[in-house]
């Protein structure tokens, strides 16, 4: 399927980094404000994680800021599997230690770590948010993996593929973020295949493999013979099943090449260079992120079908390929629902 996009080739994941430098040896070279080094400087950032940095979402933006780093564009550290107790503390830990830019995913803590961002106006905060950007909080802007154009796309190949006209789809939580995804995903699939209906599940957690495996199992029990897996999980459940199953955020074919026919990726690195951009020049402002996680802006794609070329239906192909071309001139919109998507 030439004509769709290829992802970026992602960077390895390093384990764990410690912190190169102490908070007082930071204060020493004096707080700057954002984007007031000289060009030739790195930008000072830290990520603030809630789960490890393999978990596939926050993945992505440990690989971007990665890849900021070894061109030289940035200095990063990080802290993964954050308690949501402790994420205001290490929050201020990194800002009094003189971080320009902190990146991270409040989700549970969106109070307490837009407080903590209104007490060090000089340090500019992305964070992943469920909620818009308060212009109350200059410094404090919002982003998340709105990849709804990538979803649909692989939603008609789902479409396609599916025999029994039953999807099934387990999501972590039923937050706007998410449910677009879904609601994206079934819209492609009822593109190409009015008749299907879909079974909807949330385990209520962002990681929580054994969980969403066997939320996955009862849904191919009851009929589903494609997996829409939100969540690390149930792609193991479809592969011990026989089943099929489609990805999110990440490729993962490669762990599974006779089950995942393709995934909807994201890409942070748009969102990471606006944002460094940003800075630099001295311009963050509280604004929602989201948008560079747009197809138009480079933020999705969808994986190659590897191991399942030539196995997508020929007018499954051509629809997709349609469609990409057809949201990257602006041609077409894809719709935004972010209601929690419903079983039927």
């Amino acid at each position: 399927m030439s004509r769709l996009i290829r992802p970026r080739p992602p960077l390895a994941l390093t384990r764990r980094r410690l912190l190169a430098a102490s908070a007082g040896g930071l204060a020493l070279a004096g707080l700057a404000r954002p984007g007031r080094l000289m060009a030739e400087e790195p930008i000072r950032v830290a990520g603030i994680y809630t789960v490890p940095v393999e978990q596939q979402w926050v993945s992505r933006i440990h690989i971007a800021a990665e890849a900021a780093q070894a061109a030289g564009a940035v200095d990063y550290r990080y802290s993964e599997n954050v308690s949501n107790t402790d994420y205001a503390r290490v929050m201020r830990e990194y800002a009094e230690s003189g971080m320009q830019l902190i990146v991270g995913e409040v989700f549970g803590v969106e109070a307490e770590s837009r407080e903590v961002a209104a007490e060090y106006p000089e340090v500019a905060f992305l964070m992943g948010s469920s909620f818009k950007e308060d212009p109350a909080v200059p410094n404090f802007a919002v982003f998340d993996n709105y990849i709804q154009d990538a979803a649909y796309l692989t939603g008609i190949a789902a479409g396609a593929m599916t025999e029994t006209a039953n999807i099934g789809m387990v999501g972590g939580f039923p937050i706007p973020e998410v449910n677009r995804l879904m609601h994206a995903f079934m819209d492609g699939a009822r593109e190409i295949n009015p008749d299907i209906r879909f079974q909807v599940a949330f385990i209520g957690s962002w990681f929580d493999p054994p969980r969403a495996k066997e939320t996955a199992f009862g849904m191919i029990e009851g009929g589903a013979d494609i997996m829409y897996a939100e969540r690390f999980g149930v792609s193991d459940a479809a592969q011990e099943r026989g089943m099929l199953a489609i990805g999110n955020v990440i490729d993962t074919q490669p762990d599974y090449p006779d089950t995942v026919i393709t995934s909807a990726l994201w890409h942070f690195e748009p969102t990471m260079e606006a944002a460094i951009a940003a800075v630099r020049a001295g311009e963050f402002t509280a604004k929602d992120y989201g948008i560079y996680s747009f197809m138009i802006h480079g933020g999705c794609s969808v994986a190659p079908f590897g191991t399942f070329e030539g196995r997508v239906p020929e007018e499954a192909v051509a629809l997709m390929a349609q469609r990409e071309e057809e949201i990257l001139s602006g041609a077409f919109v894809t719709p935004i629902n972010d209601d929690e998507p419903r079983s039927g």
